[in-house]
């Protein structure tokens, strides 16, 4: 299995790994990764691979395999392959994964203004989105940009722990997504807290404080079917 560096320590942006594989797409997996992987609607980490050799490979996406136990590094062209066993060192694209860990806690925080149960979401370039199973209309797109920037402004501590599946089977009201459960077998599930104000299982990267969110903007509130509400935040400009 791929260690995963990100889930413990979001803010490391560069670490040491070996090569344990190269699949037949030319993916590359190492034993442990900073690299965040595609799921739970946000995008897996882009940035850089250095070879012993001191060549670089441009990493475009990071993904993972089919059983979900490796991370896969895909690079973003053509490029020399490490061979199984030899040394990398792996260089975040930060920028963008930091912009990811803003949006990802504003949509937590989104959570707490909305207290509906959640049918869908993504996290894009500066913006993200998650739909509402919401049997009325008439949501108001200034009202909850000042209560997600009230919490912002709050500079709530978001922290993480970890809880047993039986404990997560005993509480499901944590479990706030519709469509998409939180991984179980391997025994334990990882809840992300905003102090006060939101807990729920999450396995995605995190600012560690709400004010490191900046100010944000509701630009759009979307009808998706007789129930579904989108509700769209972005970076205020």
């Amino acid at each position: 299995m791929t260690r995963k560096l990100f889930t413990d320590e979001p803010y490391l942006q560069e670490c040491e790994a070996e090569v344990v594989e190269v699949n037949d797409r030319n993916g590359i997996v190492l034993d442990r990764t900073v690299f965040y992987a595609t799921g739970g609607g946000q995008p897996g980490d882009s940035g850089v691979m250095v070879l012993a050799s001191g060549e670089e490979i441009a990493i475009a996406t990071t993904v993972y395999n089919a059983g979900r136990s490796k991370i896969v590094h895909v690079p973003a062209t053509p490029s020399p392959l490490p061979a199984p066993g030899e040394k990398v060192r792996l260089k975040l694209d930060w920028a963008r994964r930091h912009a990811h860990m803003r949006i990802h806690t504003g949509l937590h925080l989104l959570c707490a203004v909305l207290d509906y149960p959640v049918t869908g979401g993504s996290i894009g370039k500066g913006k993200g989105r998650l739909d509402f199973d919401i049997p009325e209309a008439g949501l108001d797109k200034e009202e909850i940009a000042s209560k997600l920037n009230a919490l912002i402004a709050a500079d709530l501590p978001v922290s993480s722990r970890w809880i047993s599946d039986e404990e997560l089977d005993a509480r499901p009201k944590l479990v706030k997504t519709m469509s998409v459960q939180p991984p179980r077998g391997a025994g334990r599930v990882r809840l992300i807290s905003v102090e006060g104000c939101d807990l729920q299982p999450c396995g995605g990267t995190h600012v560690a404080r709400t004010g490191e969110i900046g100010r944000l903007t509701v630009p759009k509130i979307e009808k998706k079917g007789g129930k579904n509400r989108r509700v769209r935040i972005a970076f205020a400009k």
